[in-house]
């Protein structure tokens, strides 16, 4: 049976979650392999039309919360110094002919996956003196809209060290953004703090990023009966340190949703995107959105409620 083509957004930015995972057996990623892997990432967001919200390294897969860009906002100039990245030589003689070819790569989701997974199977069977694949099936990626469902899904990948009982708080993890945010001062700038959230606007970034660690650990609090949750005394001196209690979306994790939906968003969202790809689907009946139930108006493109 064919494989049911990718869903990505031409001429158009989008946002999106992509998960990848290892085929080899157990936690396979120790400390240096997460420091090579998220150097990848660094180095290749520099070069690609990529925006990163959020990630997280695990032991045997990472997460990545991602906006791909059109390349009409970069100049020719731009995509030839990229391209002198991209091969390591910041002089390299790049003709006006092939710029066109870049702008297209380096929009391109697929591209930029490629080049960090590539590249660190080729350092990781080199590290460990083996041969033959490292990444399992191709990596997933699931359509995000910007704003509640944006930060709930970064909530949910910033808490994967608290689920895996890694850490007590998640900054204390650092191959995660909250971690990398705190702990080295979003070194670089890499993390973008547009959520696309109202008031975002008028805030700085340190106080959208003291906005989101408020969500993060009201979220991370939640027992949802699927890993482990915060401890709540740490939440309360937290809040008594540094919040300010609001009313805040929580939800409960549904991680399938956030790895499987296809299209996640508010429901015209959905609706709107899943004209765009219809054809992709093996079926005669109209899909509808589905909402999540735990996430105010979240839906998804898909029914994972079982």
């Amino acid at each position: 049976m064919p494989r049911i083509p990718r869903m990505m957004l031409k001429n158009e930015e989008g946002i999106y979650h992509v998960i990848s995972r290892t085929a080899l057996d157990g936690f396979v990623l120790g400390d240096v392999e997460k420091d090579f892997l998220f150097g990848l990432i660094k180095r290749f967001s520099a070069i690609y039309f990529a925006e990163v919200f959020g990630f997280c390294i695990m032991g045997n897969h990472f997460h990545l919360a991602v906006k791909m860009k059109t390349s009409d906002n970069y100049s020719d100039s731009d995509v030839k110094r990229r391209i002198g990245l991209l091969n390591n030589d910041k002089d390299k003689v790049v003709t006006d002919g092939q710029v066109p070819y870049f702008r297209e790569k380096f929009s391109n989701l697929s591209e930029y996956m490629r080049e960090i997974k590539q590249r660190f199977s080729r350092f990781y069977n080199k590290r460990h003196e083996r041969k033959g694949y490292f990444w399992g099936e191709r990596f997933k990626s699931v359509i995000v809209e910007n704003g509640d469902t944006l930060i709930n899904l970064l909530a949910y990948i910033d808490l994967n060290p608290i689920r895996a009982r890694l850490v007590n708080r998640p900054e204390d993890y650092r191959w995660c953004s909250i971690g990398y945010y705190t702990q080295t001062g979003n070194q670089g700038g890499l993390l973008s703090t547009d959520f696309g959230l109202n008031g975002y606007d008028e805030m700085s970034e340190q106080e959208r990023f003291a906005d989101y660690r408020e969500f993060l650990y009201e979220t991370g609090a939640i027992e949802t009966g699927k890993g482990a949750a915060i401890d709540e005394g740490i939440v309360k001196k937290e809040r008594a340190a540094k919040y300010e209690l609001s009313d805040i979306d929580r939800f409960i994790y549904r991680t399938r949703y956030f790895t499987d939906s296809g299209i996640i968003g508010t429901k015209g969202f959905v609706s709107h995107y899943y004209e765009q790809f219809k054809d992709y689907f093996n079926t005669k009946r109209t899909k509808k959105p589905k909402k999540i139930s735990e996430c105010a108006e979240i839906y998804s493109l898909k029914n994972l409620s079982q």
